[in-house]
C-alpha cells in the first residue's frame, strides 16, 4: 500500500487558534447576564424561519382573536341601550347573536393559534435535541470528565422546554397581548374619554406593580433554574454510583447531603417564586376590583347625569376586565422571555463548544491499514498549564505485533492508548499510522479499524446480540453467535432467559462483571479491527475463568496490532514487545526475557510478591 507522507501538519489560522484558547468549560456554566441579548435572540428566531406558514396562519387566528374581544363589549354595551332600555327584543337578540358569533370566531382563532404554536414549539424541540445530542457526542473526553451529566441533562431537558414555552405560548401570545391593550385603550377613548382617564390613573399603579414583580421575579426564576440543575447533577452522580453507595453503607449520608443542601436549594428557590407570584397575582385582582368600583362609581354618577348610558358603563366594565388579563399576561411573558434567552444562552455556549479533536477540512479517509504504529517525538499535557504526561516518546510497532505497556499507577499508559485512537492529539511530535499522521486523517476511519476493551466495559440497554454487534452493524446473527462462542461467552448467553435476544438492561445490570467483560471481548472480535487495545481487560475476570479464555484471545490478538495494558504480568509474557514507562518516560523495553535479563524495573516488577 502507498503510503502517503506530508511535508507540514494544516495549521488553523493564527485568529482562530487564540479563539479557541480563550474558550473553556467553565465559560458554559450559566453566567449569563438578564437582560436583552442580540445575538441569542437571533439564533433562536432562525428556528421559526422554516415555519413561516405555520406563523402566519397562527398570526392571522392571532388577529382574529383580538378583534372578537375587543369588539364584544360595545355590542354588549349597544345591546342593553338599544334593546332592553327600549324594550325592543329584536335588536336585543341582535346583539346577543353577534356577541356570541363574535366569541366563538375568537375560541376558534385562539383555538388555532395555541395548537399551531404548539406544533411549532414541539418541533423546534426536536431540532434543537437532535442537535445537541449530536455535538455533545463528538465533544473530546476531557470536556465529559468536566461537565457533570446532570448539568448537560438540564441543558437538553430543562432548557430546551423553557424554549418551546416561550414559542407556545409567547412568540405570538405576546403580540395578542400588546394588540388588545392597544385595542382596548383606542376603544375606551373613542367611548368616553373622562371614563378611560379613570381607567389609566389605575394603570399607572398597575404597571409600578408589574415592574416590582418583573425585577424579583426574573431573579427568583434564574435561581430556581440553576437549583434545578444542581438537582438534576446530584440525581446522576448518585444513580449512576448507586453500587459504591451501596458498598460503603453511604445511603444515609447521601440522604442527607441531597435532602439537606440539593433539594432544600431547590425548595426555597420554589418558594421564593411562588412567594413572590402569590402577591403579584393577589394585588392585580384587587386593583382590578378597586378599579371596576371606581368606574362603577364614576360611571354611575355620569349616568344618573344622563352625560352617559347604562350600556356605555357596562363596555367599560367589560373592557377593565379585559385590560387587567393581557397586563398580567405581559409580565409574565417578560420574565419568560428572560428566562428564554438565559435558557438559549446555555444551549448555544454548549452547542458552540468546540470539540478538541476535529477533522480537518481536508482529512484523508483512512484506508484498509496493516497496522504500524509510531510515535515520534511524542510529548502530551492534558491542560495547557499542565505537566508533561509523556515526554519524548519514540515507538516503532510493526503491524501484527503485540505490545504490553507496565508501569506503576500514573506512568502514562492509558495516556498512550487514548493518543493512538486519537482523543487526544500529541502536544508535540506525532502519531502516524501506515506512516500517516493521525491528525490528517477522519476519526471515523481510524476508529473502524480501532477496537478498545476496557476495564470497566459499557453495555448499552438492549439486547446481548444487539450489545456484541455495535461495533458492526452488519454482521449477521451466525456471526454474532460464533464471536460469542469464540470467547467463550456462548454458555451463560445460552443459560439466560431469552438467550441472546435477553434484555440486559443499561448497562448491563442483569450480568456480572465477568460476563460483561466477555460480551466486551465478543464484540471487539465480531468488529473485526486491524488494531487492538486492551485496557486491563482481564482485570475483571477471575483467574480460573481467563485461563479459559486464553485460546479466545489468542485468536483474538492473532494477525493484529495490539496494546495490552495489565497489572498481572503473567498474561503479558508472551507479547512481542514490553514496555515499561514511568513517569510518562519509556525506561525499558524488550521481550519479557531480555527484560527479566535486563534485572531493571522490569524483574522487579514480576518478581514482587
Amino acid at each position: 500500500m502507498e503510503l502517503v507522507n506530508r511535508s507540514k501538519q494544516k495549521q488553523r489560522s493564527e485568529k482562530d487558534q487564540d479563539k479557541e484558547k480563550e474558550l473553556s468549560i467553565i465559560e458554559i456554566e450559566d453566567d449569563h447576564k438578564p437582560g436583552f441579548d442580540r445575538d441569542v435572540t437571533s439564533r433562536l428566531f432562525s428556528y421559526l424561519r422554516p415555519h413561516r406558514k405555520e406563523l402566519a396562519v397562527a398570526v392571522v387566528m392571532m388577529m382574529l382573536s383580538v378583534i372578537a374581544n375587543v369588539a364584544s363589549p360595545p355590542i354588549i354595551g349597544w345591546a342593553i341601550d338599544e334593546g332592553i332600555s327600549k324594550r325592543d327584543s329584536s335588536v336585543l337578540f341582535a346583539g346577543i347573536g353577534a356577541f356570541a358569533i363574535l366569541q366563538t370566531l375568537g375560541f376558534i382563532g385562539f383555538r388555532i393559534q395555541l395548537g399551531t404554536m404548539a406544533i411549532i414549539g414541539q418541533t423546534i424541540i426536536k431540532t434543537l435535541r437532535d442537535q445537541l445530542f449530536d455535538h455533545i457526542q463528538y465533544l473530546s473526553i476531557s470536556f465529559f470528565a468536566e461537565y457533570e451529566v446532570g448539568r448537560l441533562l438540564a441543558r437538553v431537558i430543562n432548557d430546551v422546554n423553557v424554549v418551546r414555552e416561550a414559542v407556545t405560548f409567547a412568540a405570538v401570545g405576546t403580540i395578542r397581548e400588546v394588540l388588545m391593550l392597544f385595542g382596548i385603550i383606542i376603544s375606551m377613548l373613542l367611548i368616553n374619554v373622562p371614563l378611560t382617564a379613570v381607567a389609566f390613573t389605575v394603570l399607572v399603579a398597575l404597571m409600578l406593580i408589574a415592574n416590582f414583580w418583573r425585577i424579583h421575579a426574573r431573579s427568583a426564576y434564574l435561581r430556581l433554574s440553576d437549583a434545578n440543575a444542581k438537582v438534576y447533577a446530584e440525581l446522576s452522580e448518585a444513580f449512576n454510583g448507586v453500587r459504591v453507595t451501596q458498598a460503603f453503607a453511604r445511603q444515609q449520608q447521601n440522604y442527607r447531603r441531597f435532602e439537606g443542601s440539593i433539594n432544600m436549594a431547590s425548595r426555597s428557590a420554589a418558594e421564593r417564586a411562588a412567594l413572590i407570584a402569590s402577591f403579584f397575582y393577589p394585588t392585580v385582582e384587587m386593583i382590578g376590583g378597586v378599579a371596576t368600583g371606581t368606574l362603577i362609581f364614576v360611571g354611575g354618577s355620569l349616568v344618573l347625569d344622563d352625560r352617559i348610558s347604562v350600556g356605555v358603563l357596562l363596555a367599560f366594565i367589560l373592557y377593565i376586565q379585559q385590560f387587567f388579563f393581557p397586563i398580567r399576561l405581559l409580565a409574565q411573558r417578560y420574565n419568560l422571555l428572560q428566562n428564554v434567552i438565559a435558557s438559549g444562552y446555555r444551549i448555544f455556549k454548549l452547542m458552540d463548544f468546540p470539540a478538541e479533536i476535529r477533522d480537518e477540512v481536508n482529512a484523508d479517509e483512512l484506508p484498509a491499514i496493516e497496522g504500524h504504529i509510531r510515535f515520534e517525538d511524542v510529548s502530551f499535557r492534558y491542560t495547557r498549564e499542565g505537566e508533561l504526561v509523556l515526554k519524548n516518546i519514540n515507538l516503532d510497532v510493526k503491524p501484527g505485533s503485540r505490545v504490553a505497556f507496565v508501569g506503576h499507577t500514573g506512568a502514562g499508559k492509558t495516556t498512550m492508548v487514548k493518543l493512538i485512537m486519537r482523543f487526544h492529539d500529541a502536544t508535540a511530535g506525532r502519531v502516524t499510522v501506515d506512516g500517516l499522521d493521525l491528525r490528517h486523517i477522519t476519526q471515523n476511519s481510524l476508529r473502524r479499524q480501532i477496537s478498545v476493551v476496557p476495564q470497566d466495559t459499557h453495555l448499552f440497554s438492549g439486547t446481548v446480540m444487539d450489545n456484541i454487534r455495535y461495533g458492526r452493524l452488519n454482521a449477521s446473527d451466525e456471526e454474532v453467535v460464533e464471536a460469542a462462542k469464540a470467547v467463550g461467552a456462548h454458555q451463560f448467553i445460552s443459560e439466560m432467559s431469552e438467550g441472546y435476544l435477553t434484555d440486559i438492561k443499561e448497562g448491563g445490570a442483569l450480568l456480572s462483571t465477568g460476563q460483561r467483560q466477555l460480551i466486551a471481548f465478543a464484540r471487539a472480535l465480531l468488529a473485526d479491527p486491524r488494531v487492538l487495545i486492551l485496557d486491563e481487560a482481564t482485570s475483571n475476570i477471575d483467574t480460573q475463568t481467563e485461563r479459559l479464555i486464553q485460546g479466545a484471545l489468542e485468536r483474538l490478538l492473532l494477525g493484529r496490532t495490539s496494546f495490552v495494558i495489565a497489572h498481572r504480568l503473567s498474561t503479558i509474557t508472551s507479547a512481542d514487545m514490553i514496555v515499561v514507562m514511568d513517569h510518562g518516560e519509556i525506561i525499558e523495553m524488550g521481550s519479557h526475557q531480555e527484560l527479566l535479563d535486563l534485572e531493571g524495573v522490569y524483574h522487579q516488577l514480576f518478581t514482587l510478591v
